[in-house]
């Protein structure tokens, strides 16, 4: 399958292999919503000076937690409130995660894009209800799914009959509460046809490594998602927070917010380079 040369259309944000990266970041989860739009207002601003297209990622449920005592989110209700208001007063598209078949329709009437969590990108009917809600979707590759895996993934995806599909390299399981990223994927991937983007953050997950919560290995972060744009990956997945040490959910493998403008920066850079457009 070759790649699809025309990508993805979020609203005014163009997704290709072509294309200038796309920056997909936000906080894991909604905390509350002044923080929400405080991060999307302050992401886009960031984003606007180093002219990259930018789409606000949080989460209204975080349904696979460690611990079972461990912050979720608003809810779908509130949370998709704070997302509508998000796009409205900021002006930016935004993606959430859908978990539940019964939570899509919602969704769709809020989100630009839907996103399938990777623990989920083999639920059949979840994946095949979020593709068919008419809106562009985002599948994150399971930790557990070699590259090859994720060609009948998509082939799925579109059997529902939508063609405005993206997949996320996300990182692989290795050994004992750890993943390792394979670059190798972001160009095998390309034979989806679908946009590749990369999330420079859950990479440096350390699944369950704190026991009652994941850890991470947040200096890594810049060093992978520089990797991943000199491979020329359509956009960059990325959580970011003011306050990692603070963060209710994710914080061992966020960015923190004041290093982003330098990131994008290089980050830029390299994919002018990399796309022949320097």
């Amino acid at each position: 399958m070759s790649v699809d040369r025309d990508g993805v259309r979020i609203g005014e944000v163009q997704v290709g292999q072509r294309a200038p990266f796309v920056l997909i970041a936000g906080p894991c989860v909604i905390e509350e919503r002044d923080m929400a739009l405080r991060h999307a207002e302050q992401i886009s601003a960031m984003a606007r000076r180093a002219n990259v297209p930018f789409v606000f990622k949080a989460s209204y449920d975080k349904a696979n937690r460690t611990s079972v005592s461990s912050f979720r989110g608003p809810g779908l209700d509130d949370g998709l409130r704070i997302l509508a208001e998000v796009r409205s007063e900021i002006g930016v598209p935004v993606i959430t995660d859908v978990h539940e078949r019964g939570d899509v329709a919602a969704v769709a009437e809020v989100a630009d894009v839907l996103q399938v969590p990777a623990f989920l990108c083999r639920q059949t009917d979840l994946l095949l209800d979020v593709c068919a809600a008419g809106r562009p979707v985002n599948i994150k590759k399971g930790q557990f799914l070699s590259p090859a895996d994720a060609l009948p993934m998509v082939e799925k995806a579109r059997s529902s009959g939508n063609d405005a599909i993206m997949v996320t390299e996300r990182g692989h399981t290795f050994g004992y509460q750890d993943l390792v990223v394979d670059y190798r994927s972001l160009v095998i991937l390309r034979d989806t046809g679908a946009p590749v983007l990369f999330d420079a953050t859950h990479s440096v997950q350390q699944p369950g490594a704190a026991g009652h919560a994941t850890g991470g290995q947040p200096e890594f972060i810049p060093h992978l998602a520089r990797a991943a744009v000199a491979v020329g990956v359509a956009g960059v997945f990325m959580e970011v927070h003011q306050d990692p040490a603070r963060a209710l959910s994710d914080g061992s493998n966020s960015l923190p917010l004041h290093a982003l403008p330098s990131l994008l920066d290089g980050l830029c850079d390299l994919d002018r380079l990399t796309k022949g457009t320097v």
